[in-house]
């Protein structure tokens, strides 16, 4: 480059207490050369410049006494690593030079088929937090409310991914190692470039990773990822949360008992790490009854495809991100009119009714057994 570096001057304010040993720390940066940053665009306008410096660091000296206007003390929660985005995941991938542009696609897809990761939309949970100030006149305490945990569009683990992954970095702790991957896609390069000699690369990884499988095969523990919640005060016996044969599930009893044990599948927003024993009990109260609509029966329960209210014979999906143990009479009832409306006729042709609906390949126009899709621009 022919521009010159840029200058900036960092302050570093210290603030002490002779009687305690903790002090506060207080960082600031103004560049005072723009340098090659006036060619980025970084360098900031007036109007600006008027607003940062409102936020400048105060001048002071060494040793300079200090009287507070007021200090303001606010709870924080550490935030875990975000999540990946389909686009994130392909960007650490390339870090960690694992796979090829060609394989990424394929990869997440598999991650998804295999129920290993769930792409959806986790609603913000709300918790309290404490902000202490004090001022001339006192300490002041508030308690607030703040939003965390909201997530769209990002790859969230299910409990079989957990699972799955805890039991192969315990058994195979090497292979999924991602220097390991990145190593083995170097030496495919190398095969393809004639540099290496695919016979010798897979008998020497062979030769280690076999008599690894077969030890696992005979002497590793089958992986469930079960925890003991506690015990149900009704019957008890330990309720058990576990992958089942169709997934995560709530477990009463024990395989062994001469009472069989009642099962009970998790819900969609729960976690087998996380949920709680009241939060257990509570997935077997579904399904339960509500009183009759129309002269048909209504309950409420979850099935295969996420919660339902079920009028007669119709099953009717609750929205998203709604709790089905909330669901009363009176939101029942609102559900099923809202089907109602929806499976309404729109027209009628030739006497006979023209519906409209929402099917696996998108929404549709219906006229006697004749589907019809409806175009995206629609």
């Amino acid at each position: 480059s022919q521009m010159e570096n840029a200058k900036i001057e960092k302050t570093v304010i210290e603030i002490g207490n002779a009687k305690l040993p903790q002090h506060f720390e207080a960082q600031g940066e103004v560049i005072i050369f723009d340098g090659f940053l006036k060619a980025y665009g970084i360098v900031k306008t007036e109007d600006e410049d008027d607003e940062s410096n409102e936020k400048l660091l105060p001048k002071v000296s060494v040793g300079e006494a200090l009287d507070y206007k007021k200090i303001t003390a606010t709870e924080k929660f550490t935030r875990p690593s975000a999540r990946f985005t389909e686009a994130g995941l392909v960007k650490k991938l390339e870090e960690l030079g694992i796979g090829r542009p060609s394989t990424y696609a394929p990869t997440i897809q598999t991650i998804q088929n295999r129920e290993y990761v769930d792409k959806r939309e986790l609603e913000p949970q709300k918790r309290e937090i404490v902000k202490m100030t004090l001022g001339k006149s006192g300490v002041k305490k508030e308690v607030l409310e703040e939003k965390f945990g909201g997530d769209k569009n990002k790859f969230i683990p299910t409990d079989i991914g957990e699972v799955v992954n805890d039991f192969l970095t315990n058994n195979f702790a090497e292979i999924l190692d991602y220097g390991f991957t990145a190593r083995v896609e170097e030496s495919f390069d190398h095969i393809a470039n004639g540099d290496q000699k695919w016979k010798e690369m897979m008998t020497d990884f062979y030769s280690k990773f076999h008599p690894r499988i077969e030890d696992v095969e005979e002497n590793a523990d089958r992986a469930n990822g079960e925890r003991i919640l506690g015990v149900d005060p009704k019957s008890g016996k330990n309720v058990h949360a576990r992958i089942g044969r169709f997934g995560p599930m709530i477990q009463i009893g024990e395989q062994d008992d001469e009472e069989k044990p009642i099962f009970a599948s998790l819900m969609a927003h729960q976690n087998i790490a996380t949920i709680t024993l009241e939060d257990a009990l509570e997935v077997f109260r579904l399904p339960f009854d509500l009183k009759e609509v129309d002269g048909q029966p209504v309950a409420v329960g979850v099935g295969r495809f996420g919660p339902y209210v079920k009028w007669g014979e119709t099953y009717i999906s609750i929205p998203k991100g709604e709790d089905p143990l909330s669901v009363d009479q009176n939101r029942a009832e609102e559900i099923i009119n809202e089907k109602k409306v929806a499976d309404a006729p729109i027209a009628s042709y030739k006497g006979e009714p023209v519906t409209k609906g929402t099917g696996r390949f998108g929404p549709f126009i219906k006229y006697k057994s004749i589907f019809i899709n409806v175009p995206k621009r629609y």
